[in-house]
């Protein structure tokens, strides 16, 4: 490290002391001499300071990314070093680092320096002209236009939106941004690679009356299988949930069809249940992670007999107990016993591979991946030895098991993450010095109610 470098750094450091100071004392202070006006002004300066701020972290950014793997720190991915070490969502760290790819420093493969992905909005920022909802909203308008659009033009496009920026607020920005999307392609022309890099499905939150919101865009492949099952099974009278024998094969009586009350976009959605059904139980999509792929739910005993309460999917839904009693009339039951001995839990040396018990019993039990902050669902887990690994002696019994999604599992083999059981049965994850920044060491995402008070609802 050079005498300038160590200069810069020790000036950085510096630097940062006075602002946490700084920013301590102008908490501080009383803000009762200003008038509405005076207040304004002050925040205006305030939002200045504010939008300049993540030019800094950029650099920070693509320095970690250029230096170091994540597993070196001790993570996964990046956004998870971040989501450990700063206690913020995957969700805003992904974005942090998606702003970073777009308005951040970079070099070539020899070290030269390059201006940015998107220079003239990485000026504004500098000068604390342009927020990040302005950028955000650039970097989706260049992942959505068409791939026939040119070098020229994008940089056209860049330029105008910057300049946009440092007039207009967020909301009227992000109006223009769309019509002039509009305006490049106004035929609609697109290829079959525009048009694959746009489908997705996304799953919602679930809501609070227990629907859940989900998203399709469709390729036209999938909109032609859609639209045949909707032909097929919502028709008026097929798949009623209200008939007491709802028809899925054949046709529906004409008595079925006149008594149908339902609108067509719930028969749509009855349609797709009475095809997905099917799907699962025609026993041909094999096993995941050990287990048939099927519907797993998981319930107490005396939830069941009140016939009132939730029961909770392997991916996290929760299922009103009526709608379970009803799923399990048309269902293979698994009963699973935590106190008793209907299931072989202790397995010993015998095996390495966890049984479809243990799996079962885990899904109940964990719900999810136990590693801090992770969301992956109870279908995206493996079985991992918490306490000692089976090549090292461990033993493959229900007490040393826990569930860990493939990311996490592959992260205690390459880093010095370490996992355990604490007194209660939870699984603990210590992590490695650079992460380690007295953080949750424990899951609570898939059990909310162990971060409420006992008297809690």
């Amino acid at each position: 490290m050079g005498s300038s470098a160590v200069a810069d750094k020790e000036a950085m450091l510096a630097a940062l002391a006075q602002l946490e100071t700084l920013t301590a004392q102008m908490n501080r202070l009383s803000i009762d001499g200003f008038g509405p006006l005076e207040l304004l002004e002050l925040q205006q300066r305030r939002e200045a300071v504010h939008r300049a701020q993540p030019v800094l972290d950029h650099k920070i950014y693509q320095r970690l990314r250029t230096e170091c793997t994540p597993t070196e720190l001790g993570a996964t991915t990046y956004h998870a070093v971040l989501s450990q070490r700063l206690r913020i969502s995957t969700t805003e760290a992904r974005r942090r680092l998606d702003d970073a790819d777009a308005v951040g420093p970079r070099t070539t493969m020899t070290g030269e320096p390059l201006e940015p992905v998107l220079p003239n909005m990485a000026r504004g920022q500098i000068h604390g002209l342009i927020s990040t909802e302005h950028i955000e909203k650039v970097r989706w308008f260049f992942t959505k236009v068409p791939s026939f659009v040119d070098y020229r033009k994008r940089a056209a496009c860049e330029r105008e939106f910057a300049r946009l920026a440092v007039e207009v607020a967020s909301n009227e920005f992000s109006r223009a941004v769309d019509k002039k999307l509009y305006l490049l392609n106004q035929d609609g022309e697109f290829t079959e690679k525009d048009r694959a890099k746009s489908r997705s499905v996304r799953i919602g939150r679930q809501n609070a009356d227990g629907t859940v919101d989900v998203h399709i865009t469709a390729t036209p492949e999938l909109a032609s299988l859609i639209e045949a099952v909707k032909a097929k099974l919502g028709a008026p009278g097929m798949c009623n949930p209200d008939d007491e024998q709802p028809t899925v094969d054949g046709a529906p009586s004409d008595e079925q069809a006149r008594t149908d009350t339902r609108t067509q976009a719930q028969r749509d959605h009855d349609a797709l249940v009475a095809a997905f059904r099917a799907l699962l139980a025609c026993g041909e999509l094999g096993h995941h992670n050990g287990l048939p792929t099927t519907v797993i739910v998981t319930t107490t005993l005396a939830e069941l007999e009140k016939g009132a309460g939730h029961a909770v999917t392997a991916g996290g839904t929760l299922i009103p107990m009526s709608d379970l009693i009803r799923m399990a009339s048309h269902a293979f039951h698994y009963l699973c016993i935590f106190d008793g001995n209907g299931i072989p839990l202790h397995l010993g040396r015998s095996k390495r591979l966890a049984s479809p018990g243990q799996r079962i019993v885990l899904l109940a039990k964990d719900r999810g991946c136990t590693a801090p902050g992770c969301t992956a669902s109870g279908y995206q887990c493996q079985v991992h030895h918490a306490t000692l690994d089976w090549k090292r002696g461990g033993n493959t019994d229900i007490d040393d098991l826990t569930l860990a999604c493939g990311p996490h599992n592959r992260l205690i083999e390459n880093t010095s993450w370490t996992t355990g059981k604490r007194g209660d049965g939870i699984t603990e994850w210590i992590p490695p010095p650079a992460l380690d920044c007295g953080q949750s060491r424990i899951n609570t995402y898939h059990h909310p109610e162990r971060l409420l008070a006992p008297d809690d609802p």
